[in-house]
């Protein structure tokens, strides 16, 4: 195990959940979230559990596909977790920090098209590191459904 590319990719990773949370954390309990909060939106103290969850295996799946690539694919993954993790970033300013749900949507759909993206690229380079996104695909799936229903 190379525990610097997996602390690496840990910091990599929490340090974008952490940047798209500071601009979510403090919109979750104010009156716009609460009069476009669907009715089948989960508890508020769900979400960083989930979130927390989620971000792990990113990050467990980038350390997995990254010490098993060439250095052609690297570059590829290096790319769509990037992307991703700017996505997952600009979802959270879109909707919360500009309190936004249409473009919250936009940025969804995008977001969502890069996990597929991601997928498909660390499948073939490291299967169980493909296997850990699925999680993060279903969720921003269910994600998606709720951004729908607040617009």
């Amino acid at each position: 195990m190379n525990y610097k590319v997996l602390i690496s990719c840990l910091i990599i990773v929490f340090s974008a959940a952490l940047l798209g949370s500071l601009f979510t954390g403090n919109r979750v309990d104010t009156d716009w979230y609460q009069s476009i909060k669907p009715e089948i939106t989960p508890p508020n103290y769900v979400f960083p559990i989930v979130w927390n969850i989620l971000f792990l295996m990113i990050a467990l799946s980038l350390y997995l596909s990254w010490t098993t690539a060439d250095q052609e694919q690297k570059n590829k993954i290096k790319f769509v977790f990037g992307l991703n993790l700017f996505l997952n970033v600009m979802w959270s300013v879109f909707y919360f920090g500009l309190m936004n749900p249409l473009a919250g949507m936009f940025g969804l759909v995008s977001l969502w098209l890069s996990i597929i993206l991601m997928i498909v690229n660390v499948n073939r380079v490291n299967k169980k590191a493909a296997g850990l996104l699925v999680p993060y695909f279903l969720w921003v799936t269910f994600a998606g459904v709720l951004n729908y229903l607040s617009i």
